[in-house]
């Protein structure tokens, strides 16, 4: 197993810059991707960090039947097409489906596997092969309901699938009910699972950890603790973070009570920027 995972001309892992995955939760617009992509590209540019553009296509797991899902997998992967050409940055979105796969990773840099998906194997294994086939990338978020060692599993059936450059995301643990919490022993545990050549690297997803499940017919959420989680994850040594962000997060189409304003991104990532080189030894 890479101790590194490659999204396009970002390399993601241990001893490397720091990696920014962040977006829209949904795709709105081609216009409103570009002007989201290109300030964070900017911020991370300015700083010395890896940047990847998210968004997805299609919200299949959103709380009720009326929720807005997206422009769809043909349109939503042509947009995300176009972002990649005119920013020049990687891309990554989620699939839902097996038959999805394919088209993703012909399409962007980094196939995203949703965590309440993440121990479906058909999925998985779709995923691992187009990946491979493609030189693209995997990012499996962590279920809520796995505990970090669980995801040897998941990192056994991406293998078994040909694909070894991948990478696990945290965003929180089910504790009672209506919370997600971040376990940071746990989040040290999956840095350090006991992989051959060691484990694949860790990023934290800093808004989605802010969620309050189940309270309400659309999620809430905490979004002004994300920038402390962003900054204690950084701290712990995660390799990339995962931020969803919008001109105005009350609009967005999904996530809006996590999504963070677009605006305050640059002085987030800087002050992450900071914590990086501090932990590292280098300074603040």
């Amino acid at each position: 197993m890479s101790r590194t995972c490659r999204a396009g001309s970002v390399e993601i892992g241990p001893g490397k810059p720091l990696a920014v995955i962040a977006g829209p939760c949904v795709l709105e617009s081609l216009e409103l991707g570009l002007e989201i992509g290109r300030t964070v590209r900017d911020a991370c540019r300015g700083l010395g960090l890896g940047y990847v553009f998210k968004a997805s296509f299609d919200k299949a797991n959103r709380s009720s039947i009326h929720s807005a899902r997206g422009p769809g997998l043909e349109r939503g992967l042509a947009w995300l097409a176009s972002i990649r050409e005119t920013l020049g940055v990687p891309v990554t979105t989620d699939i839902h489906e097996a038959s999805q796969a394919e088209a993703a990773a012909r399409a962007v840099d980094l196939i995203q596997i949703p965590a309440f998906l993440c121990r479906q194997t058909d999925l998985l294994l779709a995923a691992g092969r187009s990946a491979a086939a493609h030189g693209r990338g995997v990012n499996v978020k962590k279920g809520q309901f796995m505990a970090p060692s669980e995801m040897m599993g998941v990192v056994k059936k991406l293998g078994e699938a040909g694909c070894v450059n991948v990478m696990l995301t945290e965003r929180g643990t089910f504790f009672g009910y209506h919370r997600l919490v971040t376990d940071f022993i746990g989040l040290g545990d999956l840095m350090e699972l006991p992989a051959p050549g060691g484990g694949p690297p860790v990023c934290y997803d800093a808004t989605h950890s802010t969620q309050l499940p189940g309270s309400g017919e659309q999620t809430g959420g905490r979004p002004e603790r994300a920038p402390m989680l962003a900054r204690a994850a950084v701290a712990a040594g995660v390799h990339a973070l995962f931020l969803e962000c919008h001109p105005e997060p009350s609009r967005s189409m999904s996530d809006a009570s996590t999504t963070l304003p677009l605006a305050s991104i640059p002085g987030l990532l800087a002050s992450v920027a900071r914590v990086r080189r501090a932990a590292a030894g280098e300074g603040a």
